[in-house]
């Protein structure tokens, strides 16, 4: 029926699913480009001391530029001029039309203040990407961001060997029979000749990998929620905003969605298991 336990599961894991999917595909692109070295631009401190003399430069010139107005201004203020300005339309064209002998353009000095001061904006987010950049590159060369390094290329291809094979599971109406971890393994085995026990360590490594897989998911949800309510709104009201997301996904919909797609990444006695507790979905 409509209210079955098999209905409710499947209408909930479509839009679960869809939603991991998104998630994954922005976590499948950002997280080798945020730990692998291999996305790392080459950043010297040649190149960090050249934008920050750069941008020392503009700050002076604007500083130079501003005191140019504010000298104009006092100028304008001890002739007289500020006070004794015409006002009305036609004074407005009189003032616009005539000028001090002497005197500074002062609304295209403005405007160049105001290039000036964006200019000096973008260097400074430069020069602090660049700072970021080259703490990355030091942070690569520790024993930790090794290890990160080759997580990403591990789970990059991962998830192209996951992407071919939905491919032809969708294109040829098949399921697969075998988890990826046991096809390694025998794979291996077969290929270097050696006395292994697939089936008993393929259990192991399967459920191993498929807890990394929903922690990391889940960590990776709830930071991306984090940096979102961030920069929309206060930090307190965005905590209690995630804390409450976190309960509802995570012992709801993204739970199911979930165990829903960690079946195929399991030996096939508990992938039997899960689907009879779910129904034939």
């Amino acid at each position: 029926g409509i209210l079955s336990i098999e209905q409710l599961i499947s209408r909930v894991g479509v839009i679960g699913v869809t939603l991991m999917a998104l998630l994954s595909g922005f976590g499948a692109v950002n997280c080798p480009y945020t730990y692998m070295s291999y996305f790392l631009r080459n950043v010297t401190d040649a190149d960090i001391l050249a934008l920050e003399r750069r941008l020392l430069q503009t700050m002076d010139m604007i500083v130079s530029k501003k005191k140019r107005i504010a000298v104009a201004h006092r100028t304008m203020f001890q002739r007289g001029e500020v006070h004794n300005r015409p006002t009305g339309f036609w004074g407005m064209i009189k003032s616009v039309t005539t000028s001090v002998p002497g005197s500074e353009n002062l609304s295209l000095i403005q405007q160049e203040v105001d290039a000036l001061e964006e200019l000096s904006r973008q260097l400074f987010l430069e020069t602090a990407d660049l700072h970021a950049t080259k703490e990355r590159i030091e942070y690569s060369k520790t024993f930790q961001g090794k290890y990160f390094n080759f997580l990403g290329y591990f789970f990059s291809i991962y998830c192209v060997w996951k992407i071919f094979m939905a491919t032809i599971n969708i294109v040829f109406d098949r399921v697969g029979k075998t988890d990826p971890v046991t096809r390694g393994i025998e794979i291996t085995v077969n290929y270097l000749g050696i006395q292994f026990d697939v089936k008993f360590w393929s259990q192991h490594i399967s459920f191993i990998l498929v807890g990394i897989i929903i922690v990391t998911s889940i960590r990776g949800l709830l930071i991306t929620l984090t940096k979102f309510f961030y920069a929309i709104s206060s930090s307190k009201s965005s905590n209690v905003i995630v804390l409450l997301l976190a309960q509802i996904m995570v012992s709801g919909m993204y739970f199911v969605s979930s165990v829903l797609l960690i079946r195929m990444s399991m030996p096939l006695e508990y992938r039997t298991i899960i689907t009879e507790v779910l129904g034939e979905l």
